[in-house]
């Protein structure tokens, strides 16, 4: 017998990467990232005032020691923006070499923090008080650079570099604005140049296009004015002991650690995401390690103080652009920190032609772009703007470490007023007094609940309607006990609403939360087991619960009783049909141990209870509204066209609500040619209704994942009979034709190809609709108006994930509803 060599495939470790394969990868990427990474660095450094070597020490140091070491392969980390007014400021309190030795102690405590595996918590400081922060931060380079493209020379602080810009205005340097004015130009038209050749040129980071043509426009004009002066590496300062005030330097350290690491794990978050967004499961490295990141940013910031560098963060624009030229593993960033090695020991004096006044123009581009307009939707949106306000105020006037300190302290009292912002009320009328407590119910509010709930007499009738999602242990006391006295003085309660759902038989049942515990308050809250589409559909998560216990779990027949476990109490189990409450029994499970799911109810049963539940818990908080657009009429933003599909539930998706959209459904999401014989002229009518009479904004056609209508367009065949479902897929045969020609590219869904033949002509049917839409004469006509627009939606049922078409391609992409931020 003779042995055989196994391949080399066959000797790697199963899920290890070939890296002779990746390399060239790789080696491109790092090209890429080295090109943006030079200029900011150099940009940077200038804006905190330390010697301009120090950039291209962080720059190198970071993509060596941080990409080796780091949890995260593919984020890029150097000197960054948001550690630039920090860093300014410790170089004028302390100097230069004290604030390397702050940057090395930096370093050791984030490695203390990583061995206690904290980085998880530093993800629990509010969304709000970060965006702040980096806007403040931004805010205050753009003061300062600005008087550097003017001319001039920043002040020690971003108020007195507002109170001297008009000084500096009314006295501006002709040759450094003219070169800021160019670099300013190319950095912001760089990637709308058109055409062929534009393609080609936008392959070049604008950074370096904006800062080498700024640079051969200085030089070709002659002018005369600052230029980078990179001086010999054997006179480059090296750290010494620190000296100062203990308080001042531990004050400074903590300052360093704490924005480096917040700044570098949320950078680190985003490329996760981002590269799961751009890569299937199979192509996309491990996720990241934030313990071990947090360890590779200490050891970086180590190397670099000791070796006089600045400190180091990751940095969101360099690891964006890193997965984005296609790197594959943590050898992009190192190779990039090698370039910058050899850039800085053989391109110094190509680097010494660079403009300072370029430098400055490209940094306070960067400022400018940390006011990020998505970040401040996203505040407005859950209604931080006073945290996002506050802390950039504080940012500029004191400093990130005071800024930070008072945005947390901001976000603190503004959740104990939500916290504590409970409306309670109490009503008489025909000798029932009702009780409504709005709000979440928490020890805050129990001196008001009591006062209230003390003015109902004895032997009286009282309706107390609990209309929050939360009940602490102190305020179910509290209605414990008024209810036990209540009713032991002759009197008769009833509990509703969504809080309501806690109770049973006159009394309150156990807590949801607690599992039905014998102590109704032994975890300390009750959570509302029901929830109505009004108040809490958005915010608090409860709109979904009805569907799923409704259609598959649940009986909620609401004469019913709950029925009795074997230790004679009753388990809340979750919510009916908006808002009625659902007992499960303990014990009712099958083989699995999951619990046995309750036979479906008749269709009348379960349209009865349906309608009763909304009369009973929904009608109530809609009404009004309702009211509203029966007297004024419908005016729908958009017309929304989409499947029959069951599991497509338009209000849910859009998070719309009654008057917001003029829905058309059909089997396939088909919009018929004008002409064509159907007859059925229902969607036409629609469409010229929606365009004509109710003037409609925008169309939208959405498709959704698993359509049965496009399974068996793929499966039909020319001789099948003509049944009503065949003649009304023939509406769809242009969207298989297209699949299959040549002349159109293949759509593609968030980066991927989809992931079968159903989903390609799932996805291309959309794109057939609008162009069916577009040929309709009403449509046509707005269209050339500009008054209307059309928009192609596609929703995943299994991910809960919508994507939207973007504009001029067979492209869906969800990343316009998780829009990352990004710094330098």
């Amino acid at each position: 017998m003779t042995a055989t060599t196994p391949a080399p495939s066959a000797l790697r470790p199963p899920g290890r990467r070939d890296f002779r394969k990746d390399l060239p990868a790789d080696l491109s990427a790092s090209a890429a990232v080295f090109l943006i990474a030079l200029p900011l660095s150099l940009g940077i450094a200038l804006a905190t005032g330390a010697p301009l070597q120090a950039g291209l020490v962080a720059a190198a140091v970071g993509g060596i020691v941080a990409g080796r070491l780091g949890g995260a392969p593919l984020q890029v980390s150097g000197p960054a923006a948001g550690l630039t007014v920090v860093t300014a400021e410790l170089i004028q309190r302390y100097g230069w070499r004290t604030t390397c030795a702050i940057t090395v102690l930096a370093g050791c405590c984030q490695l203390g923090l990583a061995f206690l595996r904290t980085a998880r918590s530093a993800l629990m400081v509010s969304p709000a008080i970060v965006h702040g922060m980096l806007a403040g931060i931004g805010v205050t380079i753009a003061l300062a650079q600005l008087h550097i493209v003017l001319g001039g020379t920043p002040q020690s602080s971003a108020v007195a570099n507002v109170l001297g810009l008009p000084a500096q205005l009314a006295d501006p340097h002709p040759a450094a604005l003219a070169v800021s004015a160019a670099t300013l130009c190319v950095l912001l038209g760089w990637n709308r140049l058109p055409g062929r050749a534009g393609r080609a040129l936008r392959k070049v980071p604008a950074a370096l296009a904006a800062v080498a043509s700024a640079t051969a426009f200085a030089a070709l004009a002659g002018l005369t004015l600052p230029r980078v002066d990179l001086p010999s590496w054997s006179s480059h300062a090296l750290p010494e002991l620190p000296e100062g005030p203990v308080l001042g330097l531990i004050a400074a350290v903590l300052t360093i650690t704490l924005v480096g690491s917040v700044e570098s794990l949320l950078s680190c978050v985003a490329t996760d995401k981002l590269i799961a967004s751009e890569r299937g499961t199979e192509d996309r490295p491990p996720r990241a390690d934030l313990d071990r990141e947090l360890r590779g940013q200490g050891a970086a910031n180590i190397v670099s103080g000791l070796l006089g560098g600045l400190p180091i963060t990751g940095v969101a624009v360099r690891s964006v652009a890193n997965v984005k030229s296609g790197a594959v593993s943590r050898k992009s960033a190192m190779f990039h920190g090698l370039w910058v090695v050899l850039a800085a020991g053989l391109l110094v004096p190509v680097l010494d032609l660079i403009p300072l006044a370029a430098l400055a123009a490209l940094v306070m581009a960067v400022g400018v772009q940390m006011v990020s307009i998505t970040h401040l939707r996203t505040v407005f949106r859950h209604r931080e703007i006073l945290v996002y306000a506050t802390t950039i105020a504080a940012v500029v006037l004191g400093g990130v470490l005071e800024g930070v300190a008072v945005g947390i302290a901001v976000a603190v009292a503004l959740a104990l007023r939500r916290l504590a912002r409970t409306r309670i009320t109490v009503a008489e009328s025909g000798g029932v007094h009702r009780i409504t407590a709005r709000g979440q119910l928490t020890f805050l509010a129990v001196p008001r609940l009591s006062r209230v709930l003390n003015q109902v007499p004895h032997g009286g009738h009282a309706v107390v309607e609990l209309d929050g999602s939360f009940m602490d242990h102190a305020a179910y006391e509290t209605l414990q006990d008024w209810q036990e006295s209540h009713l032991a003085h002759g009197g008769s309660l009833e509990l509703t609403g969504r809080g309501g759902a806690a109770f049973s038989g006159g009394t309150l049942g156990p807590s949801p939360d607690t599992g039905g515990d014998e102590d109704p308050g032994a975890g300390g809250g009750v959570a509302a087991g029901g929830g109505h589409r009004g108040e809490a559909g958005r915010g608090g998560h409860q709109c979904c619960r009805p569907w799923t216990p409704w259609q598959n779990h649940c009986d909620h027949r609401a004469a019913q009783a709950a029925q009795p476990t074997p230790a004679g109490r009753t388990e809340q189990g979750g919510a009916g049909p908006e808002g009625a409450a659902v007992h499960r029994v303990p014990g009712a499970a099958g083989a699995s141990g999951a619990p046995a799911a309750a036979p479906r109810r008749s269709g009348a049963g379960q349209l009865a209870s349906g309608i009763g539940a909304f009369q009973r818990d929904t009608a109530p908080h809609v009404r009004e509204e309702l009211a509203r657009l029966a007297r004024e009429g419908q005016r729908p933003a958009q017309l929304f066209l989409t499947c029959a599909d069951s599991r497509l539930v338009t209000s849910m998706i859009t998070a719309s609500g009654p008057g917001d959209l003029f829905t058309v459904r059909n089997v396939g999401n088909l919009v018929p040619l004008p002409g064509a014989e159907s007859g059925d002229d229902s969607v036409a009518a629609a469409i010229e209704y929606a365009v004509d009479v109710l003037q409609v904004a925008s169309i939208t056609v959405c498709g959704h994942s698993g359509c049965g209508a496009m399974q068996a367009l793929l499966n039909s065949r020319p001789g099948d009979p003509a049944t009503p479902l065949t003649r009304w897929l023939r509406h769809g045969l242009p969207s298989l034709k297209r699949m299959g020609s040549r002349h159109h590219a293949w759509a593609r869904i968030s980066g991927r190809l989809p992931a079968d033949a159903v989903e390609q002509l799932c996805l291309t049917n959309v794109v057939q609709q609008l162009e069916h839409l577009r040929a309709h004469e009403s449509v046509a006509r707005r269209l050339a108006e500009g008054t209307l627009e059309l928009h192609g939606m596609y929703f995943h049922v299994g991910e809960a994930q919508a994507y939207l078409l973007s504009a001029g391609e067979d492209f869906f992409d969800c990343r316009v509803f998780d829009s990352v931020g990004q710094n330098a």
